[in-house]
Formats: structure tokens, sequence, C-alpha cells
């Protein structure tokens, strides 16, 4: 059964074009996301799994591997550091100002 694009509707084809577009762009962005990504911030601990549900599952796979695939960077505890003398506000201003006469009363 031929079928001539030239019988679909003008909007179909806008359709479609612009599915094909949505398709492409996801699979660039993933592909490039899985690419840059550490391996320990991938679900499932395997790069080429990934690949294979992106490029074969049309629509669905760059949009699960962008939504389930993906684990976030471990942050470390900042709560419990202290800052560097450096960032002290009195360090800062003796940076900018020179350091303070021992005479002044402040």
């Amino acid at each position: 059964m031929p079928s001539n694009l030239s019988t679909l509707p003008v909007g179909a084809i806008i359709a479609l074009a612009v599915l094909g577009v949505a398709q492409l762009t996801l699979d660039v962005i993933a592909l490039v996301s899985l690419y840059k990504r550490p391996i320990d911030q991938v679900a499932l601990g395997n790069k080429w799994v990934w690949v294979a549900i992106i490029a074969l599952v049309s629509m669905l796979g760059p949009i699960l591997y962008l939504v389930a695939g993906r684990r976030p960077a471990q942050v470390a505890d900042a709560a419990g550091r202290t800052p560097p003398p450096s960032a002290r506000p009195d360090a800062i201003a003796d940076a900018l100002y020179g350091p303070r006469d021992e005479t002044d009363p402040r």
C-alpha cells in the first residue's frame, strides 16, 4: 500500500514535522546529558542500557531517562564547617581598609 504525502492534510504534515523535531531534540538532550554525567549519577549503573532505551523507545525513552535515569550529585554537608579565615568579616575589613590600630576603642 503505497502512501503519498501529498494526500495528507497540511495540518497533519505540520504535526508530523513538529513531532519529528521534538523527538530529535529530546534524543540529543538526553544523549548529551548521559554523556556528560558520571556513571555513579546514572540509574541502573550502565550508560549503554540508557543509550539503547533512548534510541529504541521512540519518544518515551528520552523522557524516561530525563525523569528517572539521572541521580542528583552527592552534596557535602556544609552545616558543620566553619568558614575559612579569609571569609571572616574582620579579615575582609582588614583587607579592604588595613589593620586596625590597637588604640581604636571599637
